[in-house]
């Protein structure tokens, strides 16, 4: 099964916790076991890569848990579950979910903050948007993320087809400069896109002599359009032709899979394929056509500075 949200993990921590004093770690191991995952889902991080997925799920449970007053922290990392804790077991029988836990105090002034009415009391429309939730707060605001995200991959497409080929043939020797692509030296990257170059759009010297070149071809192919074998083919042969082992075929669409075959066979020429998909991620990488809209800073516990967490 997948890494279960961290609502599933709320009754079988508290559970645990009742049993015996845990840890984050013995938590999440005990996590790992309840739920049967694998390696590979062990394994799986967060999008910000700080922390893992079944690590951070039940580590929110434990919070969430702790801030209802059914967890109480008995020593440095350890945590034990309070009596409250344990007669909410026994008077929920099924799952525990964050709507359960809303119908205490505490929790419902620490989930819900400052948002209140004039009178103090919780919006329902608030506690409502608390209560669906089955995500962290930390995948919340990736998956906020991932969504604008995802509106920018698309807008960038369309902005790149309402340019003219040649404009295109500059983009893609600017994200090869911004990947690190090319000697320091003044026109290391050169734009090469005209009639008698043999379908070559640019030339990335690699040192300052020129000796170790990459070959760069741009096709501004509508998102529909295939780039068939014989163009990879033909890309080579123009390698060969001017004495160069590596290129850089790059387009809007896809590559057709006999082209993607051909490529991988063992060859003295290196040829890379960058569909669109992987050129929009790159330009996102490496800011080139984009800009930073908005930094938010997320503050968490500097574990360093203090003796335990």
């Amino acid at each position: 099964m997948a890494v279960p949200t961290y609502d599933l993990t709320i009754r079988p921590v508290l559970e645990l916790a009742a049993r015996q004093d845990i840890t984050r770690r013995s938590a999440v191991l005990a996590m790992r076991d309840h739920f049967h995952l694998t390696e590979e889902e062990m394994a799986l991080r967060i999008p910000s890569g700080s922390d893992g997925v079944a690590s951070n799920r039940t580590g929110w449970a434990m919070t969430y848990l702790t801030k209802a007053g059914l967890l109480a922290k008995i020593a440095p990392k350890t945590y034990r579950a309070t009596e409250a804790g344990r007669a909410f077991l026994l008077d929920h029988k099924g799952d525990i979910n964050k709507e359960d836990l809303l119908t205490i105090d505490t929790f419902r002034e620490f989930a819900v903050g400052s948002r209140h009415t004039k009178h103090g009391d919780a919006t329902p429309q608030t506690i409502g948007e608390v209560a669906d939730s089955t995500r962290t707060p930390i995948e919340v605001i990736d998956g906020a993320v991932e969504t604008l995200h995802s509106d920018v991959r698309q807008r960038l497409l369309e902005a790149i087809l309402a340019q003219d080929p040649e404009f295109f043939e500059h983009l893609v020797l600017d994200v090869l400069s911004k990947m690190g692509y090319g000697d320091i030296h003044q026109d290391a990257v050169l734009h090469t896109g005209r009639s008698g170059d043999e379908g070559i759009d640019g030339r990335i010297n690699q040192d300052a002599l020129g000796l170790d070149q990459v070959l760069v071809q741009a096709k501004r192919f509508s998102p529909e359009q295939v780039v068939p074998r014989k163009d990879i083919q033909a890309f080579i042969g123009s390698l060969a032709g001017q004495g160069v082992t590596k290129g850089v075929f790059i387009t809007t669409s896809s590559f057709a899979a006999s082209a993607q075959e051909f490529v991988q066979r063992g060859s003295s020429t290196k040829v890379v394929l960058i569909d669109g998909r992987t050129l929009i991620d790159l330009m996102m990488r490496y800011k080139v056509g984009v800009r930073v809209e908005r930094t938010v800073e997320v503050l968490d516990i500097d574990q360093n500075y203090f003796s335990e967490e």
